[in-house]
């Protein structure tokens, strides 16, 4: 349930703040658990192509595998308007929409490189875990955010609506649930799981090879 989750999750993202179909999307923490299966849901959505910066060399190239020349992978180096740059250089067209799903681990000062590398008129979705951990909170300019006209959009969770959407998705072919690994419950081991306020990460997992 936790990849099915992640997945739900996803789409409730797009839902509100992109990608339409044939527009350039960026995963910010697109390595992770949350923001892999971002990534499918955007490619499921139609977009043409999505950019995923990381400092995990193996999950990038797995994720080239599995998606080819729809997925643009971007190596971070650490400084943060170099990083800008580089995923704006890697899009094939300007970046319409950026997904921040960084953790809560990560700091706050990491997530402005990849919200800037969105063109003019774009839109952002946050629904990371930035800040919450404490330590310092989100900061982007002023200037910036007004004069390109940029789209700030949080967003928690997912609504009901949001599942079926995805089971469509999954019925019609566009979203590839081959990705994951599924391990089946009994009835009881459901019911003390759904009992829990806590997700259960070993019962979907995102297939590296």
């Amino acid at each position: 349930m936790g990849g099915a989750r992640s997945r739900a999750r996803a789409l409730r993202r797009f839902s509100q703040g992109g990608p339409q179909p044939g527009e350039t999307v960026l995963v910010s923490g697109g390595t992770g658990t949350f923001g892999t299966a971002a990534v499918a849901v955007a490619l499921a959505m139609g977009a043409a192509e999505v950019v995923v910066p990381g400092r995990n060399g193996d999950v990038l190239e797995d994720l080239v595998r599995r998606y080819g020349s729809r997925l643009s992978p971007v190596m971070l180096g650490g400084d943060a308007e170099d990083d800008t740059i580089a995923m704006g250089a890697a899009a094939r067209e300007d970046i319409d929409c950026v997904l921040d799903i960084l953790p809560p681990t990560v700091p706050a000062s990491v997530a402005p490189a990849a919200l800037m590398a969105v063109r003019p008129y774009g839109r952002a979705v946050l629904m990371g875990g930035i800040g919450m951990l404490g330590g310092d909170d989100l900061q982007l300019p002023y200037a910036w955010l007004m004069r390109n006209c940029i789209t700030l959009h949080g967003q928690w969770m997912y609504p009901q609506t949001a599942v079926p959407r995805l089971v469509a998705l999954a019925r019609s072919g566009q979203l590839d649930l081959g990705q994951w690994e599924a391990t089946p419950f009994d009835l009881e081991h459901v019911i003390l799981m759904t009992a829990s306020r806590f997700a259960m990460p070993e019962i979907f997992r995102y297939k590296f090879s």
